[in-house]
């Protein structure tokens, strides 16, 4: 156990656990999953399952966190022997997930960078994937995000505190700036209006998936900071609010980018690229644009390293408690390791741009492997150890342990045991079927 590790207070708990959930999810891949799958009803199927999936998940893994105050795999180890299995899957995703988390973050600070100093992107955003240097942005992201963790829950807290405020601020000086731009009505349209010509089983499966991944669901993270959590603060309060202000900034970012993309009729289903490959066009074409896009990656900065934050705490609280280390040598160790295993991942689009891996990069395969196969496959073992091995009923009792009475027990048992289960085997089964469909 922890010993004494504690949230200062219900604030700093809320921007922590709300920064661990807002990340690249909400500012780099829900913008471009949006804009893949139609749209409008990407964001209802969106919206349905954070409130049927992500909001019970989240409240089984907190009081889960709290009631036995220990990291993920100790704390489904208290459950029953074997469901430490549960455990290591969501350690070893928030490892693996970290690890090319970080060159996506070293992508961000390298077009800091060059905003800052000459009001312009890195002239090829191709070329410089390309090459070798991303490895060094690799290494100034980890860096700074072991830096936070070293210092325990009080260095999160306090970063977040003051990264997580900023963050919102930030995204309105974007947002002002890209509803008055001509034309921006087509961004409202796309967004807000029923179109379900590009919607499918596939969109279906991605907004699922897109819960698991921006709410920070099954990798250790709301274990862990549930384990730091004060007896007297309401569970599933806490979860309302940060699954809220999660899906709220995820919205928000999506009000930021679509109706400059449309204003300057562009493709809003490019993919991955749209903030490294279609913004910075946006930006160049319109009066002050080297300085909104410095807001703009600073304020995804922000958000990816509050996540970076707590991906890295878990398997450092599994090191901590399991392995007894001292939290100053769990976190350089374990951040050492992330960074060289993110190696591969930087070099993946230049001197291993030929490594295939069941005929995947090896950026896109350790993606693949994390949120088609161990975050599934977490939450089909907890649904399972939680749900029907153990007493559910017992972690209901710890969440009323803060003097409240559980108004949503009976759906949240519901969901755990069978609503839950459900549709993570869906995802579970359309990721194994795209790996299929990929491989032959």
């Amino acid at each position: 156990m922890k010993a004494n590790a504690q949230w200062a207070s219900k604030v700093g708990f809320i921007m922590a656990t709300t920064g661990a959930a807002i990340g690249l999810g909400n500012l780099w891949k829900f913008p471009y999953l949006m804009g893949r799958n139609g749209g409008f009803p990407f964001l209802v199927a969106y919206l349905f399952f954070t409130v049927v999936l992500g909001i019970p998940v989240m409240i089984t893994e907190m009081s889960l966190g709290r009631k036995t105050r220990h990291d993920p795999v100790q704390a489904y180890g208290d459950i029953h022997p074997h469901a430490r299995i549960a455990g290591l899957f969501g350690v070893l995703a928030a490892f693996i997930i970290l690890s090319y988390y970080s060159v996506i973050g070293g992508w961000i600070i390298k077009y800091i960078v060059s905003y800052g100093t000459t009001m312009a992107a890195p002239a090829d955003f191709d070329g410089f994937i390309s090459s070798t240097e991303p490895v060094l942005w690799h290494l100034v992201f980890i860096t700074i995000t072991i830096t936070v963790c070293y210092f325990g829950i009080n260095g999160i807290e306090k970063a977040s505190k003051i990264m997580m405020p900023l963050l919102f601020a930030l995204l309105l000086i974007i947002i002002v700036r890209s509803v008055t731009l001509k034309g921006a009505g087509a961004g409202f349209t796309f967004m807000f209006a029923p179109n379900f010509s590009a919607f499918n089983l596939n969109s279906i499966s991605s907004a699922l998936g897109q819960v698991f991944y921006s709410l920070s669901l099954c990798m250790g993270i709301t274990i862990t900071y549930g384990s730091y959590l004060d007896e007297k603060e309401s569970i599933p309060q806490s979860c309302l609010m940060v699954a809220g202000l999660d899906t709220f900034i995820a919205v928000l970012a999506g009000i930021a980018i679509f109706p400059a993309v449309f204003a300057f009729q562009l493709e809003p289903g490019q993919g991955p690229g749209l903030i490294f490959g279609t913004l910075p066009k946006v930006f160049s074409a319109i009066a002050g644009g080297g300085i909104f896009a410095c807001l703009f990656f600073t304020l995804v900065f922000f958000a990816a390293v509050t996540s970076a934050i707590a991906l890295l705490e878990v398997p450092v609280s599994f090191a901590i408690d399991t392995m007894k280390l001292s939290r100053k040598k769990a976190t350089l160790l374990i951040g050492s390791a992330i960074f060289v295993l993110g190696i591969p991942s930087a070099l993946s689009f230049g001197v291993l741009g030929q490594v295939q891996i069941l005929n995947y990069s090896v950026f896109d395969f350790v993606g693949m492997v994390t949120d088609n196969i161990l975050l599934p496959l977490g939450g089909l073992a907890m649904c399972y150890y939680i749900g029907w091995k153990w007493n559910p009923e017992y972690l209901a009792d710890e969440i009323e342990r803060s003097g409240s009475s559980f108004k949503l027990k009976k759906w949240w048992l519901i969901c755990i045991r069978y609503l839950t289960p459900i549709m993570v085997g869906i995802v579970t089964m359309t990721g194994f079927y795209n790996i299929y469909k990929v491989v032959f």
